[in-house]
């Protein structure tokens, strides 16, 4: 009962593997879901000996990965993990462009992934875990478009949003019970990733905040994906994580 159990999604590159790679540890067992595995986390966990699982799941597929992860934890024996804790982390930006000229089938996947798999991930890691008499956390990776609206970024800015009230509505949940999970929707900051050389590529006529993105990267006013995740791992392990079920690490 030394181990700690993490649960990460969106694992297999950006953020989610800057902290994959540093959640590596012999005194943690992590489960990282992607829908492709990191062949080189591999390699690296292997090597030291510590303990890893990749599950190459699709989070559209969110009500098939949340069946596999209660399946898991129930199958897990009691007394074995000193903690628990969900990162909720995966996310997809749909094309930059108004809702009105949206495709419908990007639309669907970025409220999928963003949206619904984290509140059915969260549910079953919750459900499963009740009965554990261990620490229980859940981060939700957000973003301050949750929280900021931004032309031709509705599904995104949607998903976010969502994300942010209903970790609102589960720490209110987890409040009531004698043994609730601590829970925050944290925004990161803005992070030098692939969806920062999205909205950089979008036509500008469609994307009226192409400049400021632009200016962000030649300022170099975007942090590295590993100084994020030390971030935001770091807002983690704070004595006081959960008190605000809606954080920034910037404040």
């Amino acid at each position: 009962m030394t181990q700690h159990l993490y649960l990460l999604t969106g694992a297999s590159r950006g953020m989610g593997l800057a902290m994959a790679e540093q959640l590596l540890s012999a005194d943690h067992f992590l489960v990282c879901i992607s829908r492709h595995t990191n062949e080189v986390l591999a390699a690296r966990a292997a090597k030291l000996g510590y303990p890893l699982e990749q599950w190459p799941l699709d989070l559209e597929r969110s009500v098939d990965a949340a069946a596999k992860l209660t399946q898991w934890l129930a199958s897990q024996k009691t007394g074995s993990f000193a903690s628990a804790t969900l990162i909720n982390n995966a996310g997809v930006m749909p094309g930059v462009a108004p809702l009105s000229e949206s495709d419908p089938i990007d639309l669907s996947r970025a409220l999928r992934v963003g949206l619904e798999a984290p509140l059915l991930l969260t549910a079953a890691f919750l459900g499963a875990t009740a009965s554990w008499n261990i620490p229980r956390k859940v981060l939700n990776i957000s973003s301050g478009l949750g929280r900021r609206a931004m032309a031709s970024q509705a599904g995104y800015c949607a998903a976010k949003a969502g994300m942010d009230h209903f970790t609102r509505c589960l720490a209110l949940d987890e409040a009531r019970k004698p043994q609730g999970a601590k829970v925050c929707s944290l925004a990161p900051g803005v992070i030098d990733t692939a969806m920062q050389v999205q909205l950089r590529a979008a036509e500008a006529s469609a994307f009226p905040d192409k400049k400021n993105f632009v200016d962000l990267k030649i300022n170099g006013q975007l942090t590295a994906p590993a100084a994020a995740a030390t971030q935001v791992l770091a807002y983690l392990a704070r004595p006081d994580f959960g008190q605000q079920p809606i954080a920034d690490v910037r404040d």
